[in-house]
């Protein structure tokens, strides 16, 4: 294990550090590279979620983190935070055929390490773009790595910004456009959300935000295949769209959002936290998005939705989905699972995974007329220490990946 002491400034990385040898996987699924997969919906194209899920292996953790897992070419990384006040920050790469660990590298927090109990340090899950990982922690340090552990850059953002936090801790995740990183740093002080280069971690732009906690993260939206991805900052106040390369403010939606559950776009159509649910349809041109539906029933409370197979998908905080279509908001079903849930659920082909707070995973057949649980598999918490689940699981082509205070797992069929 290499230990690095991020500088309170931008530094680059002067030296190659030590990487332990590993053999090479291939991965049977897509990418899964930040929060919530591909495009942040929660939702992987290729994957399959068996209904008979059994535990493939499982990997202790240095630190606890309620972070989910990415999955990057057969890599799997993941954030940690250990020490008496969490001040040891952690980011550690797995090899996803078996769990051995290939690298892991350790910084000391530069920033505040104060979090609500259930919350943690390492509450932020990296992103990648295939080349490079951003990870970013509650004490507002970030760093990038290549995919064999070389730090490429770090940043102490305390000492650019030292009023930036809340006493319950930091938990948004970043997202990288292009060769920027997006990243929201928004809290009832010095709230504001950066556009960072990716190859050196400066700032490109910096946006004043809405002076109150925020833990939801940016997504991205695009016109079509061909245009420029746009990125999506949400708070209390609504739904801002800005150029990821330049920061420009492009158009808002000013009726209230979520501070907890973050959008997720699927056709197009941005599916925002705000009243419930409402449905946006931006425009090419940058004018205000047009309202499609508004839906107070669907509460998705501090889970994010997914948009699977034409419907639109959340869980409220009694343990209740509600399934509506995804096009006018029309309620279809409601189904009670075994809460609580932090982590938001994931899907592939008609299948739902969420996994509780116990660490009980429970599969849903989204097609059965009032949905139904049709698997279910409760991971071997610790007991003594109260251990949980808080993060959203990773899918992989058959596989899934869940991680818990002190364990990455692997299940399988």
């Amino acid at each position: 294990m290499s230990f690095i002491r991020p500088f309170s400034k931008l530094a680059p990385a002067l030296a190659s550090l030590t990487i332990s040898g590993f053999s090479s996987f291939s991965s049977r699924g897509s990418d899964w590279p930040q929060f919530r997969g591909p495009d942040s919906t929660g939702v992987a194209t290729d994957a399959k979620i068996s209904e008979s899920p059994k535990i493939d292996w499982s990997v202790p953790l240095p630190g606890r983190g309620l972070s989910s897992p990415i999955v990057v070419s057969g890599k799997v990384f993941i954030t940690c935070a250990s020490g008496p006040k969490q001040e040891r920050l952690h980011l550690i790469c797995f090899n996803g055929a078996d769990g051995s660990k290939i690298w892991e590298r350790e910084l000391q927090a530069t920033g505040r390490t104060m979090t609500q109990a259930k919350n943690r340090v390492a509450s932020c899950t990296p992103c990648s773009d295939g080349r490079r990982i951003f990870a970013i922690w509650s004490s507002n340090d970030m760093a990038a790595f290549d995919l064999e552990g070389n730090l490429l850059w770090m940043r102490g953002l305390t000492e650019d910004y030292p009023n930036a936090s809340n006493s319950l801790g930091m938990a948004s995740s970043p997202i990288v456009l292009g060769e920027t990183v997006v990243t929201m740093i928004e809290n009832d002080s010095e709230s504001y959300s950066l556009g960072l280069d990716a190859n050196t971690g400066r700032n490109l732009w910096k946006l004043d935000r809405p002076k109150s906690v925020n833990w939801t993260s940016p997504v991205s939206w695009r016109a079509d295949a061909k245009s420029q991805p746009v990125a999506l900052l949400q708070s209390s106040k609504g739904l801002l769209a800005v150029d990821p390369a330049s920061g420009s403010r492009l158009w808002e939606f000013a009726k209230g959002g979520s501070s907890m559950s973050s959008s997720v776009v699927a056709d197009g159509i941005i599916y925002t936290p705000s009243n419930g649910i409402t449905a946006l349809s931006p425009h090419s041109n940058n004018a205000p998005p047009t309202e499609v539906w508004n839906s107070k029933q669907i509460n998705p409370n501090t889970i994010s939705p997914v948009v699977l197979d034409g419907r639109i998908f959340s869980i409220n905080g009694a343990g209740v989905i509600s399934a509506a279509d995804a096009k006018t908001g029309a309620n279809q079903w409601k189904l009670r699972v075994v809460g609580p849930f932090s982590g938001s659920p994931v899907g592939a082909g008609t299948r739902l995974l969420a996994v509780n707070e116990k660490g009980l995973a429970q599969i849903v057949d989204t097609t059965a007329p009032s949905g139904a649980v049709i698997g279910k598999l409760q991971l071997p918490l610790n007991e003594e220490t109260k251990e949980f689940v808080l993060c959203t699981p990773a899918l992989d082509g058959e596989h899934v990946f869940v991680r818990s205070d002190s364990a990455l797992w692997r299940l399988g069929k």
